[in-house]
């Protein structure tokens, strides 16, 4: 999670091969997956997914700690 957006926060993802310091790291079906301590706050009971439509490709989030959201849905308030 980072700062940005028309609400407030927008969902980033890198590829990193090692977690940092204080990382929280999920593991599911070989994947690793590290949040840091400030994301963490926003990203409990998060689900993320990964589409394909007839728009393209990507990433879902449904985050029951948004209270709001833009527009264009790529950014949340919590």
């Amino acid at each position: 999670v980072v700062a940005g957006g028309c609400s407030g926060f927008q969902y980033s993802l890198n590829i990193e091969e090692e977690s940092k310091t204080g990382d929280f790291v999920l593991e599911k079906q070989d994947i690793k997956l590290f949040v840091d301590m400030f994301s963490a706050q926003y990203l409990n009971g998060i689900t993320i997914d990964h589409t394909t439509n007839m728009m393209g490709s990507g990433f879902t989030f449904e985050n029951p700690n948004a209270t709001g959201g833009c527009g264009c849905g790529t950014s949340f308030s919590a």
